[in-house]
């Protein structure tokens, strides 16, 4: 079906857009520093995207998108950008209203230093499979970066939120990558799939959700402190 793509947009945003109004949590009034950190995430993701299309990476399937593009990417993906982050840091906001208490304990920065390093040095070996070798470095790198600046007190519900979002991941990704939506050129990846999701996806997916959660506490003033050591 030609709106298969935007459909899923729309359900995406459905559920944390209408709860966006609602007294408690009250997303809509983080609304002035949430879109500057969506659109700057977004951008730097569209670029790759696009770049990465251009490259046979990836593509689109046509027989799910409404056929409006914005040079190769259909408008359906750059949609993505916005509606996915949008619904993450909405749970984001939900855990931080329900359990204010939950920190991320000290050692929880060790597991970002750990993983970001074994993720630049996976890149690194990988450096033939152009997907694989820019999204575990780029993330791997996100990772140090927040490791190595950041005593975030806010990684606790970072960590949560990012445990939650596996949930709807599954579903959403699984859906575009089973119909396909998206296919994936297996030249470039590892070729390692959850279900029908290439495994990379993963390590996408934290990265398009830490560069959101960190500006959007950038924009809203809570900025997390600077690392100790």
């Amino acid at each position: 079906m030609k709106f298969t793509y935007l459909l899923i947009n729309f359900a995406t945003l459905l559920f944390p857009l209408l709860f966006s109004f609602e007294e408690k949590i009250h997303f809509v009034r983080k609304w002035p520093a949430l879109f500057p950190g969506l659109t700057l995430t977004a951008l730097f993701f569209i670029g790759f995207d696009y770049v990465f299309t251009v490259w046979g990476v990836w593509g689109f399937n046509p027989d799910y998108l409404t056929g409006i593009f914005a040079g190769v990417l259909p408008v359906e993906e750059v949609m993505f950008f916005f509606s996915i982050p949008f619904a993450c840091l909405f749970i984001f906001e939900v855990t931080r209203y329900y359990l204010p208490g939950l920190q991320g304990p000290g050692w929880l920065r060790y597991v970002f230093l750990v993983s970001g390093f074994f993720l630049m040095l996976a890149g690194l070996l990988n450096s033939d499979l152009i997907y694989t070798s820019v999204k575990l470095s780029l993330t791997g790198l996100a990772l140090l970066f927040a490791g190595f600046w950041f005593q975030p007190g806010w990684m606790g519900h970072f960590a949560l939120t990012f445990l939650i979002h596996l949930v709807p991941f599954w579903v959403v990704n699984g859906i575009l990558t089973a119909l396909p939506v998206v296919w994936y050129n297996n030249q470039e990846n590892l070729g390692l799939r959850i279900g029908t999701i290439p495994v990379e996806d993963v390590f996408y997916s934290l990265l398009l959700l830490l560069m959101n959660t960190a500006f959007y506490h950038f924009f809203s003033g809570k900025r997390p402190d600077r690392a100790t050591v």
